[in-house]
């Protein structure tokens, strides 16, 4: 919603809620800075007609009575707009309070801080401590990449960005026209999805391969924005955990930790290198590359032979 329409739209509804009379059309017409701005008297109608029918869409109750001169007039009466009073148990509160505690950084730490202190007052106990009612563990969202503010802003306000990103199996970072879908935190990395414009094509990016600054790039969407936005799935896919095969690599020993955790079998050759059994899936070459000579992979063949030619791409640059 445009900023002037959202400021317009609160001032009817304070003057509507703020009335003890019904107020007509010129009455509001004159207390409203932007219906003052309106010129015509049917542009000030047209707007005010669609303004009411928007705050009773928005579930404000307005009601249409004549006021004393015999006009029609319009007024919010309070009891018929008040929500009912809010009630937490101990544990849904603590539950809440605990949400709210999650955001540490960033834009949202201010909001997440005003909205605990409105559940004290709306009921969580000042003797109830979120992290005790749910165990010891008290979670955080980190927010370390300076593309998050500017991503999360444009996902919201549906706005596409560029920015300069470099791949996992690429030397330099390539310009990325997109049209932001969602962000999401998986196993405390940030990804955006979204269209990406230069490829025609839905992509995921990881936030920390973002280089330089996030820039703003017109307005308006090109493609739909797609109802479930499946950026886990994607990204479990990168890293071959949605798996269909085995893969035989050789790791460097002391290294490659993640892929030691992911291994169904490991065994010593000496020399400084083991051999492990791997889920096998879509995605897991551009993984595997990101060892760099850590890693050798022994088979199948497709997949070494995937990994060798992103390596060379990678040498090339």
């Amino acid at each position: 919603m445009a900023i002037a329409k959202a400021e317009r739209l609160m001032n009817l509804a304070l003057c509507l809620l703020g009335t003890r009379r019904p107020l007509s059309k010129r009455e509001l017409r004159e207390s409203i800075e932007a219906y003052l701005e309106a010129g015509s008297d049917d542009s000030f109608n047209r707007m005010f007609e669609r303004d009411k029918d928007d705050l009773r869409e928005l579930g404000l109750v307005i009601a249409t009575v004549e006021n004393l001169d015999g006009e029609v007039g319009y007024l919010a009466r309070r009891d018929s707009n008040r929500l009912p009073p809010i009630t937490l148990d101990a544990e849904e509160a603590a539950a809440l309070g605990l949400a709210a505690k999650v955001w540490q950084q960033a834009r949202l730490a201010g909001a997440a801080s005003g909205a605990l202190q409105k559940l004290r007052a709306a009921g969580l106990p000042e003797d109830v401590d979120p992290y005790e009612a749910h165990g010891a563990l008290e979670p955080r969202i980190p927010v370390h990449e300076a593309a998050f503010e500017p991503l999360m802003l444009a996902c919201r306000d549906r706005r596409p960005v560029l920015f300069d990103y470099r791949k996992a199996s690429a030397v330099h970072p390539e310009p990325r026209h997109v049209e932001p879908w969602a962000l999401e935190c998986w196993r405390g990395h940030w990804y955006l999805a979204g269209f990406d414009r230069d490829r025609g094509a839905e992509r995921v990016f990881r936030l920390s391969r973002i280089t330089g600054r996030v820039r703003a790039r017109g307005t308006g969407f090109t493609a739909p924005v797609p109802d479930v936005v499946t950026v886990r799935e994607t990204v479990a896919s990168w890293a071959g955990e949605i798996a269909d095969g085995t893969a035989l690599i050789r790791l460097r020993s002391g290294a490659g930790y993640p892929l030691r955790a992911k291994a169904t079998g490991v065994r010593e050759l000496g020399d400084g290198w083991d051999e492990l059994e791997i889920p096998y899936g879509h995605g897991l070459d551009a993984w595997l590359v990101e060892f760099g000579p850590d890693v050798v992979v022994l088979e199948p063949a497709e997949l070494r032979a995937d990994v060798m030619d992103r390596l060379r791409a990678v040498a090339k640059g």
